[in-house]
């Protein structure tokens, strides 16, 4: 069985490629992307990997700006031949799943979820890049219906669908008319040990990008000047958020990993405002044992259990927010940080691992 492992792009290491870093550790086979980062993948199993870029990649400013590029990356993911090879994988959240493949071919895709910004995040998307008026978002729409068009076409290319969560499966169903099989992500809740002293602080980590929402919870805490909020990430709004901050509010930035457990170790508990597919980093901070105070939508449903590792807000508000914290307060002594890691430890990589194969096994010795 010989395989092909075809991924969006590798400019950073995000929660995709570690599906990703799992899948190859599985089948350690070539790697087909739109671009790639040697920097960002030092020290990680793909330094080493035979990895395959596009066009994409010789293009002025690829590694930062690849979005930009948006419009040739449906053809970009096309141009790559994939006709030695037996199976397909693709790891997908944008244009992976739409490579060519042959009759003779298996085509598996675990779909980190349909193209966000191109089917339900299309108007939140256009709102934050204000390309809601005017020549330039005119063009933005126009691109976007082009991509909605190939979006559903290429789907049907795939075999079989994995999708990362129940509430992505869903939308695999409405967007593509495709049925598919869940298997949670891979967390590394080994790397995370258990601490059950808790310090007087909550914790955020996130991309600081608009969808994140990392904005509300940095304007909740600073109405409430009593409380300590400490911020792990970086992105575009760093800015912005830091403007936002008052004196209680502590800014880390780009956090490395040693930096980061011992804050999710530490944290009284973890806030939580995206409406993600999935969402790793809070079964991160539940495998400290911390509790998670989340955002009602999303995946975050299917990993935090009501008052058991964590407590849900109703809208991606300040007041909601803020409604959620003065309620964890008063009952915070009521979670078990042993019970929180234990349930954690139901989404670790070998589980994932040891479903994925199986997966595959069975659809790869049915065709053949």
């Amino acid at each position: 069985m010989k395989v092909a492992l075809v991924h969006d792009w590798l400019p950073i290491l995000g929660g995709a490629e570690k599906v990703l870093e799992s899948i190859y550790e599985l089948y350690p086979s070539d790697i087909y992307t739109l671009l790639k980062n040697d920097d960002a993948l030092k020290g990680s199993v793909f330094e080493s990997a035979k990895i395959y870029t596009s066009f994409i990649q010789n293009l002025p400013f690829s590694k930062t700006k690849y979005r930009s590029y948006l419009p040739f990356f449906p053809f970009a993911i096309e141009q790559f031949d994939l006709s030695a090879y037996d199976l397909i994988i693709s790891s997908s959240y944008a244009v992976a799943k739409g490579v060519n493949v042959n009759p003779d071919q298996i085509h598996i895709c675990y779909c980190h979820s349909p193209m966000r910004y191109a089917w339900d995040m299309y108007f939140e998307y256009l709102k934050d890049a204000h390309l809601e008026k005017g020549l330039k978002a005119l063009f933005a729409k126009i691109v976007l219906h082009y991509i909605r068009i190939w979006d559903y076409a290429s789907a049907q290319r795939v075999d079989h669908f994995v999708a990362n969560s129940f509430n992505v499966a869903k939308r695999i169903k409405k967007y593509y008319g495709k049925q598919s099989t869940v298997i949670y992500p891979p967390v590394d809740v080994e790397k995370f040990e258990l601490c059950e002293q808790k310090e007087d602080f909550y914790l955020t980590a996130s991309r600081l990008v608009p969808y994140k929402k990392i904005d509300l919870i940095v304007e909740a805490f600073s109405n409430m000047p009593e409380k300590k909020l400490i911020v792990c990430g970086d992105g575009p709004q760093l800015e912005l958020i830091k403007k936002k901050a008052t004196n209680n509010i502590e800014i880390v930035g780009y956090a490395k990993f040693g930096t980061l457990k011992h804050y999710m170790q530490k944290a009284k508990a973890f806030v939580f405002a995206a409406k993600e597919d999935f969402g790793i980093v809070p079964v991160e901070a539940m495998s400290c044992g911390t509790p998670v105070i989340a955002y009602k939508n999303g995946g975050v449903l299917e990993t935090v259990v009501d008052n058991v590792t964590g407590m849900f807000f109703e809208e991606q508000s300040v007041s909601s927010i803020i409604k959620a914290i003065v309620a964890f307060e008063s009952k915070k002594d009521n979670f078990d940080p042993t019970i929180i890691r234990k349930h954690a430890l139901n989404f670790s990589k070998e589980r994932f691992k040891e479903q994925f194969r199986a997966f595959v096994e069975e659809k790869y010795n049915a065709k053949n």
